[in-house]
């Protein structure tokens, strides 16, 4: 299926290229027209989002719902271009590739269980379509098969159009305004991100500034310790070298002393 993108996304090409000349309103609505007509054109996204044709929007209400048709071929149904009132009319290029681009829409919605290939019946077909009956189905979708947007078969008896696979040459919107509201989300959730970043760098900054104030605070609790140890040290060398050049003399006063004493009891034995 990626064949098929590249050779849409090859086909929408000249249309792009030519968007830079589509300066008036009628020029970017004519652009539209060929676009949508042209062979192989399936995917309309780059188209959509060029400047002229997004000016469109705020164009005369004669060009203005050339904008609208694009979109509709861009991710819309035959039955949303049946139900929009003031759109141009479709010629049968349009009418067979927005046909064509319908079904994908359809096997997709019905398609949500992957183990087992959707089936699509005729009679809701031939009214979602606007077609009248089951050899114009059975044309059209062999002609989808054929241009290779479809794996498919199909099953007259059983009246059902059994789908093996789709390509995805759909475009990612599939409502008016979901590209809108998609983008919304993406940047919602981009702020989200950032709000998050954002708190996760004050809280290590904070954890970051906690621990350095415990680092200082042990740190000076390492040095008074330090500092309380050396003076205690200090105090125990200057005892012990006081008592070291003090005892000597101590000594020799306490000799004399006792020596007095010795003298003074011995002359009063004396007769």
């Amino acid at each position: 299926m990626k064949m098929e993108q590249t050779n849409a996304l090859n086909a929408l090409e000249p249309f792009l290229a030519l968007t830079k000349s589509a300066t008036s309103p009628r020029a970017a609505a004519d652009l539209i027209v060929r676009a949508t007509s042209a062979p192989n054109t399936f995917l309309f996204t780059e188209l959509l989002q060029a400047p002229q044709i997004q000016a469109l929007a705020s164009s005369s209400a004669e060009f203005s719902p050339y904008l609208t048709l694009l979109k509709i071929f861009s991710y819309g149904t035959y039955g949303t271009y049946i139900s929009t009132s003031n759109l141009p009319p479709l010629n049968d290029a349009q009418t067979v590739k927005l046909r064509q681009l319908s079904i994908l829409t359809l096997a997709k919605e019905n398609g949500d269980d992957e183990t087992t290939p959707p089936a699509l019946a005729y009679g809701p077909l031939l009214s979602k379509l606007g077609l009248s009956n089951a050899r114009e189905l059975e044309e059209l979708v062999i002609s989808t098969i054929y241009a290779g947007l479809i794996n498919a078969q199909l099953d007259p008896k059983h009246q059902l159009v059994q789908i093996n696979s789709v390509a995805a040459l759909r475009d990612v919107a599939t409502a008016a305004g979901a590209i809108t509201g998609l983008l919304s989300s993406l940047r919602a959730w981009a702020g989200r991100c950032e709000a998050t970043l954002q708190s996760l760098e004050e809280q290590m900054s904070a954890v970051r500034a906690e621990a350095d104030r415990r680092a200082a605070e042990t740190a000076g609790w390492t040095a008074k310790m330090e500092q309380m140890v050396e003076e205690e040290e200090k105090v125990t060398r200057e005892a012990a070298s006081a008592s070291a050049n003090t005892g000597p003399q101590q000594h020799q006063q306490r000799y004399q002393h006792q020596h007095q004493q010795r003298a003074a009891a011995a002359g009063r034995t004396t007769p």
